[in-house]
């Protein structure tokens, strides 16, 4: 029988390569103007829990023209069936404000939704992104249910929260409901924060019994490629807990490059996108390589290889100038690998404009 192990990773490519497709402008759930055109007063619903009972859900984003010329809403496209949209039809004045109506079927079941609105716009360069998202429960939850984790009397949902992908030169936002379960109000800190994400509460201190927003902010870092955690230790009510953790996606950003300098790139060739280890004892120590050719006419670098197990370790890449090959070398500890066929998938960051994300896999037999 074969063992695929496969964990948040993929859920991060599937993100990202909408993201790369639609070339989105980058916005995060608080009002945001968009190229001095448009203000939206949010860039993300969020629904929080519901359950399946309640029926469609319905929310509106509210538009406002903050230019000198009329600005007319051309299209929004839901990205889903299960999404329905409405939007004010007739040209935005200079100070007039239109509207984006959404309907949620919630007919998906209990699970997490996030749906998303790209909203073309005139005098706006790249599309907008709206989001719904939410928790459908087959059943009203008790707050026990809705924040299992704890820290003291400070109940969260999880402590890993992922961010989503980040391009270099942006920053990041979102935010998550926290709840108070002690019976007299609670100050919250935040202890041990990562460099480069900032993190905080409201209201705060948190009133008995009530809940909060935890609102956390990345900026990108050139330092940072890939996946990377970003931690904060809750301080509540002075005393320090054990960290959440918060991750993000971080890619290149070639939204300002032309289109002769993408087409000049680098341009990675991989001889296989696969290398089959064939058959090792448990325990074995071994070596797997990869022959990339770069097609381009810059140099090709990888900034980060993400692989998503622990077992297999990335060696040094070097640069592979215009014309010639490398070698992607990984070594694997094979002492963890479950018996049986594996498949590893490994995600590479990288400088070229064509590919910024590689996939590639090695899989074998444990025995």
């Amino acid at each position: 029988m074969k063992m695929t192990i496969r964990h948040t990773l993929p859920a991060i490519l599937a993100f990202f390569f909408v993201t790369m497709a639609q070339a989105q402008v980058k916005t995060d759930g608080k009002a945001s103007e968009i190229d001095g055109v448009v203000r939206f007063d949010r860039t993300i619903w969020d629904f929080g829990d519901v359950t399946t009972g309640q029926g469609a859900l319905n929310c509106s984003f509210k538009v406002t023209n903050i230019s000198d010329s009329p600005a007319v809403i051309y299209n929004v496209v839901s990205s889903c069936g299960c999404t329905g949209v409405k939007w004010t039809r007739e040209p935005l004045r200079p100070g007039a404000s239109g509207t984006i109506d959404a309907t949620y079927s919630n007919e998906e079941g209990p699970y997490p939704f996030d749906k998303t609105l790209t909203v073309y716009i005139s005098g706006v360069n790249k599309p907008v992104i709206l989001r719904l998202r939410g928790t459908a429960h087959a059943k009203k939850m008790t707050r026990e249910d809705l924040f299992p984790v704890r820290r003291g009397s400070l109940g969260f949902k999880k402590d890993n929260i992922k961010l989503g992908n980040l391009s270099q030169g942006s920053q990041r936002s979102d935010a998550v409901e926290v709840t108070n379960f002690g019976q007299a109000p609670v100050k919250v800190e935040f202890a041990d924060v990562t460099e480069g994400m900032k993190i905080s509460v409201s209201p705060n201190p948190i009133p008995a019994g009530q809940t909060a927003t935890m609102t956390f902010i990345v900026t990108a870092d050139r330092s940072r490629w890939g996946k990377n955690y970003y931690y904060a230790s809750p301080v509540v009510d002075g005393r320090k807990y054990s960290p959440l953790g918060i991750w993000a996606f971080t890619r290149e950003d070639f939204s300002g490059w032309t289109e002769e300098q993408k087409a000049d790139g680098p341009k990675p060739m991989f001889e296989a996108s696969s290398v089959d280890f064939g058959s090792r004892r448990k325990g074995d120590k071994f070596e797997v390589a990869f022959k990339v050719k770069n097609l381009g006419g810059a140099q090709f670098k990888i900034y980060k290889a993400d692989p998503e197990n622990a077992a297999v370790t990335p060696e040094t890449f070097r640069a592979v100038s215009s014309g010639k090959e490398g070698i992607l070398k990984f070594n694997v500890d094979s002492s963890s690998l479950p018996a049986g066929e594996v498949d590893i998938l490994i995600i590479l960051t990288t400088n070229s404009p064509l590919r910024p994300i590689v996939n590639i896999h090695i899989n074998g037999t444990i025995i």
